[in-house]
C-alpha cells in the first residue's frame, strides 16, 4: 500500500472528520469518557490502531468494489470488524469448553474477507515495530501469517475432518495460547462475583461503588423490560431452566474503554443453573455501535437484514463464533438496538507484552492465521444465516489459488505501508489532542 503523501494539516482534518462521523454524539453527550478515550489511544502507535477502525475503512474506502483476490462472493463474507493482534483471548463455549479464538464481535459484519486479513497485517507492523523488529523481521512475520491462513483456508475447503482441524483448546494449543487457556482455567466465578457483589441479608446483590450506578424505579423498569425481550431471542436449549433468569439486581455502568467510551450499558444479577450463591451469572446489556465497515458497504440487502445493531452484532457473532456464548442475545431500549451477553468469569485476553522472542511471535502470528481462516470459514452457508449462502472457505480458497505466489506480498506491502501511515497518524492526532483541536472536548 502506497502511504497517501498528505501534509500533517490537511491529514489532521481528515482525521477529525472521520472523528465526528463516528463518535460525534458519543462525544457530544458524554465529552469526560472521550477523554479516556482518547488518552489511552495517545499512548502509543497500536493503541490509537486500535481505536481508529473508522479511520481505517476510510482509507480502505477505494477497495470495496475491487481489489486483488476480491470477487462477488469474496468481497460478501461475514468479517470480524475489526481484526488486530489484540482482538484474540479465551471463552468457554456453550459445551462448556475453554477456547481460544477472535474475539470482541461489535465491528463485525459483511464484507471483503481481505480487510480482516489486512487489518491484522497492518497490526503486526505496528507490534513488530514496538518491539524494535526489523522490517524484515515484520516482512517474515507477515508472510508467516499469510501462510498459515492461506494453509488452513484449503484444508476446509478441501473437506478436511474436524479433528484435522481443531480448535485451541487446552488439548491442542501451546505457548502462549495455551497459557492464556490456563490462566482462564484458573479463574473462578466465585471471584469475579466477589470482585461486583455482596451478599445482604442471605441474598446476593451489587455492590456499591466500582463504577456502578443506581438506577432510578422508571429507568430500572425499562432495562427490565429490555430483559423480557433479550429472552426471547436465546436459543430454545437455554432454557432448560427458567429459574435461571432471575432477576437479583440491576445497576448502570458507563463504557470508557478504547472501543465502548460514552456507552451506556447496564448489568443484571441472575439466579443462575442454581440456588447456590456461588453459581450467580452477570450478565450486561450494551448500547451497540454502528460498524465502522458498514459506513463503507453500500449494499442495502446487507444492511435490511438486521433488525438493529445489536441483533447484527449477535448474528454476526454466532456466524463467526462456534458455538457462542449461551447467554449472547439482544433487545431494545429507548428505540436503540442492545447487544446483551454474560460478563464471564473466564474471559483471558492475548498479551503482547512478554511475547518478545521473535520465533515465539511467529509461533503466536501462525495460531492467529489459523483461528482467522477458521472463523471464516464458519460463517458460510452451514451457519444458519441465509445472507452469505455459499461455502466462504471455498470461494476464498479459490480466489487465492487463482494467484497463489502473489497473496503474502499483498500482505507484506499493506503491513509496512499502513503501519507507516498509523504510526504518523498517531502523532498528528496527539498534536491534535494536546493543542485542544478535538471539537467537544
Amino acid at each position: 500500500m502506497s502511504v497517501p503523501q498528505l501534509n500533517d494539516e490537511h491529514r489532521g482534518e481528515e482525521i477529525l472528520a472521520v472523528f465526528d462521523t463516528a463518535f460525534g454524539e458519543l462525544l457530544a453527550a458524554d465529552p469526560a469518557a472521550f477523554r479516556v478515550k482518547f488518552r489511552k489511544m495517545a499512548a502509543s502507535a497500536f493503541a490509537f490502531y486500535r481505536g481508529t477502525a473508522a479511520l481505517f475503512y476510510h482509507d480502505l474506502d477505494a477497495e470495496k468494489r475491487g481489489g486483488p483476490y476480491l470477487d462477488d462472493r469474496t468481497s460478501r463474507v461475514w468479517i470480524h470488524g475489526d481484526l488486530h493482534a489484540e482482538n484474540f483471548g479465551t471463552y468457554m463455549d456453550s459445551n462448556g469448553r475453554l477456547v481460544f479464538n477472535v474475539n470482541d464481535f461489535d465491528e463485525a459484519y459483511v464484507g471483503p474477507f481481505t480487510w480482516d486479513l489486512k487489518r491484522f497485517a497492518a497490526s503486526v507492523a505496528l507490534i513488530g515495530y514496538a518491539k524494535a523488529l526489523s522490517d524484515e523481521q515484520i516482512t517474515e512475520l507477515v508472510q508467516v501469517y499469510a501462510g498459515a491462513y492461506r494453509e488452513r483456508i484449503h484444508a476446509l475447503a478441501t473437506g478436511a475432518k474436524s479433528d484435522e482441524v481443531p480448535p485451541f483448546t487446552l488439548d491442542t494449543a501451546d505457548g502462549p495460547l495455551l497459557g492464556a487457556l490456563r490462566t482462564a482455567r484458573s479463574l473462578t466465578r466465585f471471584e469475579l462475583l466477589d470482585s461486583m457483589t455482596e451478599i445482604r441479608d442471605f441474598e446476593r446483590r451489587f455492590a456499591p461503588g466500582g463504577g456502578s450506578i443506581e438506577l432510578d424505579a422508571a429507568t430500572r423498569y425499562k432495562v427490565l423490560a429490555a430483559f423480557d425481550g433479550y429472552l426471547e431471542t436465546l436459543p430454545d436449549s437455554s432454557l432448560d431452566r427458567p429459574d435461571s433468569y432471575r432477576v437479583k439486581d440491576v445497576v448502570g455502568r458507563r463504557g470508557i474503554g478504547i472501543g465502548s467510551a460514552g456507552l451506556p450499558s447496564y448489568n443484571i444479577l441472575l439466579e443462575g443453573n442454581s440456588d447456590a450463591l456461588e453459581n450467580d451469572v452477570v450478565i450486561y446489556i450494551k448500547q451497540a455501535q454502528t460498524p465502522a465497515v458498514s459506513r463503507h458497504i453500500t449494499d442495502a440487502a446487507i444492511r435490511d437484514y438486521f433488525q438493529h445493531e445489536g441483533h447484527r452484532t449477535v448474528i454476526s457473532q454466532r456466524a463467526l463464533q462456534a458455538h457462542a456464548d449461551p447467554w449472547l442475545g439482544w433487545t431494545e431500549l429507548g428505540g436503540t438496538g442492545q447487544l446483551v451477553a454474560e460478563v464471564s468469569p473466564y474471559a483471558v485476553d492475548l498479551d503482547w507484552s512478554d511475547i518478545d522472542d521473535p520465533e515465539e511471535i511467529a509461533a503466536v502470528v501462525a495460531d492467529l492465521g489459523r483461528a482467522t481462516a477458521t472463523m471464516h470459514a464458519a460463517a458460510d452457508d452451514q451457519s444458519g444465516e441465509s445472507l452469505v449462502p455459499f461455502s466462504t472457505e471455498r470461494a476464498i480458497d479459490a480466489a487465492i489459488a487463482a494467484d497463489e505466489d502473489g497473496f503474502a506480498g499483498v500482505l507484506v506491502d499493506f503491513a509496512h505501508g499502513y503501519g507507516a501511515r498509523a504510526r504518523a497518524d498517531h502523532q498528528t492526532f496527539v498534536d491534535l489532542f494536546r493543542n485542544g483541536r478535538i471539537p467537544g472536548l
